[in-house]
């Protein structure tokens, strides 16, 4: 029985609402940093399993080609078309714009260290997974070209990079690489999901409890209970901005909208390049002429609130429907790379990154991100650094840096690394 992708949308608020009951209620998984929308959406995802192991097979459609719901995300030469989108796209790309336009040049450049070491540490990170992928794959007698994408196509890239290189991947003889793409990607959103929070609080308690130097909360300042996201709270918050926030909100739209041209532009170059990447390059051009001109209607707090809407959604909407019998029949040598990569690359993020960017909080957080981008995705790096600032005070330059980071800079570097590894093996 397959169901009505548009029941995820009426889902996505009861399960967002539950994630932040389970969360109050478990202080533990709160400390942890667990985002809101990881507990509701996997529970969901589990009680689906549940239901098919008693022999009652549900699942959910996960495309629309509702012309009112794909408009914005598609040219309108294709939307003509009606074609069949994914249903959390517009929510993708909208929190992509979001990126793009809260972050100001200003703040980047005082960020530049933190900065060079995310993107050269991450391409580094992107090599090491595909070697490290493809030695695992030679030794359990699997092809190496297994290990590249169960490396950075799908752990530092995504599903974004690994739909984008699909073509590529079955001319080179893996003719299942679309199904194991989609397979591995789906694993790391998960481990990052769990696990790049946790490893961000793990670097926190390394520093003095009370070192305000590095920006940490004094033990005495911080709240008794962890402090969980309310995403009705975040709601009501950016309602209250009213005109702003409407005017903030069609500035979104607009980009969404171009964002689509540009991205339909840069395929046609042969970019292979997520989707919502016109949309976050037209975010960034558009603040980048608003600070330019000593602009001030661009308000970041309005921004943050819609991104902050947009998310948690996105995630929710991503986490309910999947297939974790899929997941949990992923072949061995397939889950053995993952596996270790996975544990590489928050080795990596934990030994190597966090002392290169300084050891204080900044630096905590930023790694839980890399971890966040580096095996899942960057919407669940930023879903694991709000967490983490929420409970410990906030991490401007981190929080600024990582998304640009992650959402696209590294793109640019992952793809000339896979094609390498794609003509070596």
């Amino acid at each position: 029985m397959t169901l009505s992708p548009w029941l995820l949308l009426l889902l996505a608020l009861p399960l967002l609402l539950l994630g932040q009951s389970l969360l109050r209620s478990m202080p533990l998984l709160a400390r942890c940093s667990i985002p809101v929308p990881v507990p509701g959406g996997l529970l969901f995802a589990l009680a689906c399993l549940l239901l098919r192991l008693a022999g009652l097979e549900v699942a959910f459609a996960t495309r629309v080609d509702a012309p009112w719901w794909t408009w914005l995300v598609t040219p309108d030469t294709e939307w003509l078309a009606r074609p069949a989108k994914n249903l959390n796209l517009p929510l993708l790309v909208g929190f992509f714009t979001c990126v793009g336009l809260a972050a100001p040049l200003r703040l980047l450049a005082s960020g530049g260290r933190m900065l060079l070491v995310l993107l050269l540490g991450t391409t580094l990170l992107a090599v090491l997974q595909n070697a490290v992928g493809a030695a695992v794959a030679t030794a359990l007698g699997a092809p190496p070209l297994l290990g590249v994408i169960c490396g950075s196509l799908t752990l530092v890239g995504g599903h974004g990079t690994a739909l984008g290189f699909t073509a590529r991947f079955e001319q080179a003889g893996m003719a299942a690489a679309a199904t194991i793409g989609a397979s591995a990607a789906t694993f790391g959103l998960l481990a990052g999901a769990l696990l790049s929070g946790p490893l961000g609080i793990a670097l926190l308690r390394r520093q003095p409890a009370a070192s305000e130097g590095a920006g940490i909360l004094p033990a005495s300042e911080r709240p008794a209970a962890p402090v969980v996201a309310d995403f009705l709270a975040d709601v009501r918050s950016l309602a209250a901005h009213g005109r702003s926030a409407a005017g903030h909100l069609l500035l979104v739209a607009f980009c969404v909208k171009a964002g689509a041209w540009i991205s339909f532009g840069l395929d046609h170059l042969g970019a292979a390049l997520p989707v919502y990447m016109g949309a976050l390059l037209l975010g960034f051009a558009l603040r980048a002429a608003h600070d330019a001109a000593g602009a001030a209607w661009l308000r970041n707090e309005v921004i943050n609130r819609i991104a902050a809407v947009l998310l948690p959604l996105f995630l929710v909407i991503t986490l309910a429907p999947l297939n974790l019998a899929e997941l949990a029949a992923v072949a061995g040598p397939m889950l053995a790379i993952l596996t270790v990569n996975t544990l590489m690359t928050l080795a990596f993020a934990a030994l190597l990154i966090y002392p290169l960017l300084g050891g204080d909080k900044e630096a905590a957080v930023a790694t839980a991100g890399l971890a966040g981008y580096g095996v899942g995705s960057t919407a669940t790096a930023v879903a694991a650094m709000d967490a983490i600032t929420r409970q410990h005070g906030s991490a401007p330059r981190a929080t600024t840096i990582v998304p640009p980071t992650g959402g696209f800079l590294i793109d640019l570097a992952n793809a000339p690394v896979i094609g390498a590894f794609l003509r070596w093996l």
